[in-house]
């Protein structure tokens, strides 16, 4: 007995090393942890309990018959992160520079399988130099097994995806399907081709970090929805994004306890909208002042962003926030913003986590530039999500609400459950000079001073139309609020909505204007 044990033992510890001790000192030279650390970094103490650890590849071509690996380059099993299961693998790069063989995806799709089935999230920590080119097309079908499940295991359980070394051709697209990607600065990379190949065909002459680098992705792609500058620094904020998300689709996001009588009016928030309605000013403040502990998990913080998602709590409970952004173009709605709203909002509401929408919004950015390229597509991906949600969802005006972007930032007309507006909120189908300029546009034209004019209908325009009492009058606004009303009024809403019920009309499937 004492020698099947022993065999166990060494079997285990030959597993656990890898490629080796060499490789493993030439990832730590490069700055990076190995598959194993990182998951150490990322699971709770001691909580990994890892599946197929002895799997090997069945491959006799180019010599990989004498190459054999226990576990074949990528580690995978199930972990907890703050107490909660999560289903985890880990590429190891030291193992045929964790490239995927036939016998590697097996392995990760089993994982995803058996999450799907128990209802609990997958993450994946990518390293990997891409498909085993040894093994020809059973990698390639390695590959496609693995995005059918990332497609179905969509909307069913969260997916996260953690690039940490270089992920290029095929490989990009599993972590595209899923809910989130974050990345390493100066050390993970994304694209479908390289720069070799880039220069060859468009003679464009390009670095890695610049083609696909995490500040690339985070700041001018989108592909990438966090960046930091760590391993550690990374995989730290991919626990904390858990403590936001439920297990699967039928499951609630975890509350944190809350003392209602804890609640008291900030000042500080009846002081940040200035006076001339057209100067700028953050509305990642009054998010903070309205959220608990003033703590915002912000997403896509880099990109697009005339439009803020992020995470935060409001009474113990985890609720997605859109906000439009007055200091970045106005806070006006373009392409980039519109797909980036709309995919966090459909998040949200395939996972059942409620949505706070702060709206200060002039319209949708004019031009031919954006015209030509399908604002009008792309703004509507937006105006469907919010109509698709039946999660809880409130809005708050702060300013602006102006034409279709104010029917489009969750209006009481899409099924908003609670709307309300502060005194200095503006809603009208336009700007009020613009406005004027149509409505008058004679009287102007007619007048021995047609700027005093134009003034003058301006200032009746403002005092009759520019304040969101027209609007409460019809019944579209449930309340206009005094600003530091706003997190009690909030926090009360959402314990209401804790019941709510809402389904949209049976159907495979909508069409979203992709």
């Amino acid at each position: 007995m004492q020698d099947k044990l022993k065999e166990l033992i060494d079997k285990r510890e030959k597993a656990k090393l890898g490629g080796g001790t060499a490789k493993i000192d030439a990832q730590h030279q490069k700055g990076k942890l190995t598959a194993r650390e990182r998951i150490e970094l990322l699971a709770d103490e001691n909580s990994f309990e890892e599946v197929d650890m002895f799997v090997k590849h069945r491959s006799i071509e180019f010599g990989l018959d004498n190459q054999h690996y226990p576990g074949d380059g990528v580690i995978t099993g199930f972990a907890k992160i703050d107490g909660r299961p999560v289903a985890l693998f880990s590429q190891d790069f030291t193992v045929f520079g964790g490239s995927l063989s036939e016998t590697n995806a097996e392995k990760i799709v089993k994982l995803m399988d058996q999450a799907m089935r128990v209802g609990i999230p997958v993450i994946g920590l990518n390293d990997s130099g891409g498909a085993r080119i040894q093994e020809g097309v059973m990698s390639l079908g390695g590959y496609a097994d693995i995005f059918l499940r990332n497609t179905l295991a969509s909307g069913v359980v969260p997916q996260i995806s953690v690039i940490l070394g270089p992920c290029a051709g095929g490989a990009v697209y599993s972590p595209a399907i899923t809910d989130f990607i974050f990345m390493v600065k100066n050390t993970s990379y994304m694209f479908v081709t390289g720069p070799n190949v880039v220069k060859t065909v468009t003679h464009e002459d390009v670095s890695f970090e610049d083609l696909g680098g995490a500040e690339t992705h985070a700041i001018k792609s989108g592909v990438a929805h966090f960046a930091f500058d760590s391993e550690i620094e990374t995989l730290l904020n991919v626990r904390s994004l858990m403590g936001f998300l439920p297990l699967n689709f039928m499951d609630r996001a975890p509350e944190k306890e809350f003392d209602i009588s804890s609640i008291v009016k900030d000042e500080r928030i009846d002081k940040i909208i200035p006076d001339s309605p057209n100067k700028p000013y953050d509305m990642k403040e009054i998010i903070r002042l309205v959220v608990d502990g003033e703590n915002f998990f912000e997403v896509h913080q880099d990109y697009a962003e005339n439009i803020i998602v992020g995470f935060a709590r409001v009474g113990g409970m985890p609720v997605g926030v859109v906000a439009n952004q007055p200091s970045v173009l106005a806070g006006v709605l373009d392409i980039n913003a519109s797909v980036k709203g709309a995919r966090f909002v459909r998040f949200c509401d395939a996972f059942n986590i409620p949505l706070l929408v702060f709206e200060d919004v002039p319209g949708f950015l004019p031009g031919t530039e954006q015209e030509w390229n399908g604002i009008i597509r792309h703004g509507s991906k937006l105006l469907y999500a919010f109509c698709e949600a039946t999660v809880p969802k409130i809005t708050v005006i702060t300013r602006k609400a102006y034409g279709g972007a104010y029917d489009v930032m969750n209006s009481k007309h899409i099924r908003g459950d609670f709307n309300f507006a502060w005194p200095t909120a503006e809603i009208a189908v336009m700007g009020p000079k613009g406005a004027v300029e149509i409505i008058f546009k004679k009287e102007i034209a007619k007048a021995s001073d047609p700027d005093a004019e134009l003034t003058k209908k301006t200032d009746e325009y403002i005092a009759k139309f520019a304040n969101p009492y027209i609007a409460a009058e019809r019944g579209f606004l449930d309340d206009v609020i005094m600003p530091d009303e706003t997190r009690g009024r909030i926090i009360s809403c959402f314990q209401l909505l804790k019941t709510k019920v809402d389904k949209n009309p049976r159907k495979k499937h909508g069409n979203i204007p992709l």
